[in-house]
């Protein structure tokens, strides 16, 4: 009883089996509804989520938050759907129609294909893929394609811009992402998300902090969370990529950001954090799946305190941030991290040794990342130019 969830599995197989089903039918049948009800799940988990971010704003910048729609402020989700829900769903006279409404049919599931090969135990995974890191940055570019779509077939010159940022900040950021999951790829020996938790008998939050930061980092923009918040800039593109979408439509973009924005918690739980692992997890695997809830939704505040603390940066810092210190940073911790493998490897270092070692190379790595950049900064630095007084203006003297 310590896995009910595989209990429940293997009962409902026998069943259908015993009810003179094929066995390929019966596992097809099986995995539909597993899909489905990841799915629903991942969407409840959506309204839940919209409660918490709010309260999470509204105490983070010394405010109430929802409070008027239910017991503190419970019901405002539902509110806010039975809204969402009812709102007419409305195309511009000249938009690309099947395009147009494509683009939020892919946005969302290019999010929910990420659940599939997330571990919630060892036991309780979508699908176990030895190139699941590999998979999960193959359905991440469909995002990207999404947003194209809705900017371009909108036929509105704010949301084809919010597209063209789209294009500069997530497939940018996508190179020192891909680069930050392959240190837990190579100290785990393996691109499947189950081994590299089962590999974590120490964080690799402790081994390799320097990736779990760029990783974090990099996923906000992928989201397009403040403070990289550019391709939806309210103040200067009106809402970005979806500037035309309304009611339903604009709602499973809304849904989408929420829960891309609570995957990134839970693959950084699963890469960095140990993943459903724990005290017991093993013998009573209920407890792993709270254990990854857990820290799923540890990166999930990190994520939002940044959010509700940083203001939005402007495109060309964003640009210059990723090419000019994020992904040099990302080469060199690999190629050291790769290195100092191999050495402690060959010498037979293991355990606490290997985490002690790893760790003081990143502190190393990051000590003079610190010292180049005092010792660049003040060449940047704009000289303080002095502008003579501005003339006071006199009122003209009366005859």
């Amino acid at each position: 009883m310590g896995d009910p969830i595989t209990l429940i599995s293997q009962w409902f197989t026998s069943l259908l089996l015993g009810w003179g089903l094929a066995e390929g039918l019966v596992t097809v049948i099986r995995l539909f509804l597993g899909a489905v009800i990841l799915a629903t799940i991942s969407m409840l988990t959506v309204v839940a989520l919209i409660w918490v971010e709010r309260k999470l704003a509204g105490r983070l910048q010394d405010r109430p938050g929802p409070n008027r729609a239910g017991p503190f402020g419970l019901l405002q989700p539902i509110a806010d759907m039975i809204k969402i829900f009812t709102k007419e769903v409305l195309t511009p006279a000249h938009a690309d129609k099947v395009t147009f409404h494509m683009a939020p049919v892919i946005f969302i599931a290019s999010v929910l294909l990420i659940w599939v090969v997330v571990p919630f135990t060892g036991t309780v995974v979508g699908a176990n893929l030895n190139v699941a890191v590999l998979y999960i940055v193959a359905v991440g570019a469909f995002g990207v394609v999404a947003v194209l779509m809705a900017g371009w077939s909108s036929n509105n010159k704010f949301a084809l811009l919010g597209a063209f940022r789209a294009v500069a900040q997530m497939v940018s950021y996508e190179v020192p992402m891909v680069l930050a999951l392959m240190v837990p790829v190579l100290l785990a020996s393996s691109m499947g998300l189950n081994d590299i938790v089962n590999a974590q008998s120490i964080w690799f939050v402790v081994v390799a902090p320097l990736a779990a930061l760029i990783f974090l980092i990099t996923s906000m923009a992928e989201v397009g969370r403040a403070p990289f918040d550019l391709l939806e800039a309210e103040s200067e593109i009106v809402a970005g990529y979806h500037t035309e979408y309304s009611g339903m439509a604009f709602g499973m973009f809304y849904v989408a950001e929420f829960l891309h924005h609570w995957a990134v918690g839970a693959l950084l739980a699963t890469l960095f954090l140990g993943g459903w692992r724990g005290p017991g997890a093993e013998t009573w695997p209920v407890l792993g799946i709270l254990y990854f809830y857990i820290k799923t939704f540890i990166g999930y505040f990190i994520i939002t305190w940044i959010r509700l603390t940083l203001p939005r940066i402007r495109i060309d810092q964003m640009l210059a941030f990723n090419w000019k210190f994020l992904t040099p940073l990302v080469l060199v911790v690999l190629i050291f991290t790769a290195i100092l493998d191999k050495v402690l490897e060959t010498n037979g270092v293991g355990g606490w040794g290997y985490a002690l070692a790893m760790l003081a190379l990143n502190a190393a790595i990051g000590w003079a990342t610190v010292l180049i950049l005092k010792k660049i900064e003040p060449s940047r630095q704009r000289q303080r130019v002095e502008f003579p007084p501005r003339p006071v203006a006199m009122a003209p003297k009366s005859e």
